[in-house]
């Protein structure tokens, strides 16, 4: 059986979320990989036959997505010719973690994309929205990767195909305990403006991981350091809670861990907002920017006391074996 895994490179979630998917996959079948984009910074353990321009959205260092920068690094016509051309029809099962390229390329060929991601719970319409929702937002979700069959992950099990998190094995095998810091990841802010205004606690450690340094550097009581993979592990490892944005990977694993999260969203990043309000549902907490108010709110955060309970059982290959049994004769949603 030959399967091709297409992953979305905007971000470290779904390198992360494959770092646990592909191997157990690859025990079953033939498994190429695909990833597109230019954004991540989490290394795959496993060959990748396949890397692709794709189409990423660029952080900024202000709290969102730097739209220049976005635009700038688009090319629709090397896009247009990977679809066009990309051999997807030679492959028995094609999974996609919110990845444009193939599922574009299946949806012009009527070839059969499975859903694997975060993002694929969004097609429920039972997983936490604002009160106003994005309608354009909401159709982006729908149709930047679409996909035929769906397997969502969220914090909950919002919908009959939706799983909670996969927690990988890295994660699972730590040892967390409480100690004297605070682990901090929020690329689309700028080192300065997060020492601004963590500096202003100066009786807590924080160790930021920054998208925007290449050496480690220390302000106070705020220690800077490159994202790297090891290093955010030990750190969340150890740490009193994690101050993030509002992905869904990071977070989950903090949870895991049993560490307090605190998200603030990217700003006008809808689903960011989305796993921020759902966050809220396993006891996590919130902010919507850094402004005037965020040193009080950061303040309450750090000495709330409340206990982290979260109940996210390892089904990976329960999943992929799942996907296996079912592939050829089923057109329904596979869930477990």
């Amino acid at each position: 059986m030959k399967i091709l895994y297409a992953i979305q490179g905007t971000g470290n979630g779904h390198v992360s979320r494959a770092r646990e998917i592909v191997p157990i996959m690859m025990k079953y079948a033939d498994v190429d990989v695909l990833i597109s984009g230019i954004q991540s910074e989490v290394q795959l353990q496993f060959p990748i036959q396949y890397k692709k321009h794709g189409m990423s959205f660029i952080f900024g260092t202000h709290g969102g997505v730097s739209y220049s920068k976005t635009l700038n690094s688009l090319k629709p016509l090397t896009l247009l010719k990977d679809i066009q051309h990309f051999p997807v029809k030679s492959y028995d099962i094609v999974i996609n973690d919110f990845e444009p390229l193939t599922a574009w390329a299946c949806k012009l060929r009527g070839k059969d994309c499975l859903g694997m991601s975060h993002q694929a719970s969004f097609l429920s319409t039972k997983t936490p929205r604002p009160i106003k929702k994005d309608w354009f937002a909401e159709a982006i979700l729908r149709n930047y990767a679409p996909v035929t069959k769906k397997i969502g992950f969220h914090f909950k099990p919002y919908d009959s195909f939706i799983n909670t998190p996969v927690i990988r094995k890295e994660i699972r095998q730590l040892n967390p305990s409480q100690g004297e810091h605070y682990t901090v990841y929020l690329p689309a802010y700028g080192d300065e403006i997060l020492i601004s205004e963590l500096t202003k606690l100066k009786d807590v450690e924080w160790e930021v991981f920054s998208k925007h340094s290449t050496f480690c550097y220390k302000r106070s009581n705020v220690f800077i350091k490159p994202i790297n993979n090891e290093g955010f592990l030990k750190s969340l490892e150890k740490s009193r809670g994690l101050l993030t944005n509002g992905g869904f990977e990071g977070p989950s694993e903090a949870l895991f861990l049993g560490k307090k999260v605190m998200a603030i969203p990217m700003t006008n990043q809808y689903e960011q907002q989305c796993n921020a309000l759902a966050l809220l549902d396993v006891g996590g907490s919130m902010v919507k920017k850094i402004d005037a108010n965020f040193n009080s709110s950061l303040h309450r955060w750090i000495n709330e006391t409340s206990e982290v309970n979260v109940h996210f059982p390892d089904k990976t290959e329960a999943i992929i074996q799942n996907i296996l049994l079912n592939y050829v004769d089923s057109k329904v949603d596979l869930a477990l």
